[in-house]
């Protein structure tokens, strides 16, 4: 069942989601030149090597130093990934990004009404789902 909306606005919205990695530069180059990810203001009182990017509407992603940072085995479709919105017709050209700087595509485990496509980023191995933007929840039921 979906969030009353109806009433004053008390739910949250996502600020920031936080990537370990254990290089920091890396990984921002590689969302930079995919994604066009702009680098942020970063806290000048951060006790490791971190950098916040914009990714549009407020919301941003920390890529933050950590020692000896492994990826979850459960990364994957049905595990952790981060899923994001691209327009279906910069479909092509994303991937050829992607391709272009080390990324390894997935096949998805299950069919949906709407594009989308699963990749493995190089630097660390993190799962990312790019979902077509105009998708509005096809496939989506309540339990």
């Amino acid at each position: 069942m979906r969030p009353r909306t109806d009433t004053v606005r008390d739910t949250v919205s996502l600020s920031h989601l936080t990537l370990a990695t254990r290089d920091v530069e890396r990984m921002v180059s590689f969302l930079e030149q995919t994604f066009g990810y702009a680098r942020g203001l970063i806290p000048g009182n951060s006790p490791v090597e971190t950098q916040w990017l914009e990714i549009g509407r407020g919301q941003q992603l920390h890529i933050t130093f950590v020692d000896g940072f492994e990826v979850s085995p459960f990364e994957g479709e049905f595990g952790r990934h981060v899923a994001i919105f691209h327009p279906l017709a910069g479909f092509t050209s994303l991937k050829d990004r992607l391709t272009a700087h080390g990324a390894t595509f997935i096949e998805p485990g299950r069919t949906t009404p709407f594009e989308r496509f699963f990749f493995r980023e190089p630097v660390n191995g993190y799962v990312f789902e790019v979902i077509d933007e105009a998708r509005k929840d096809k496939d989506l039921v309540s339990r």
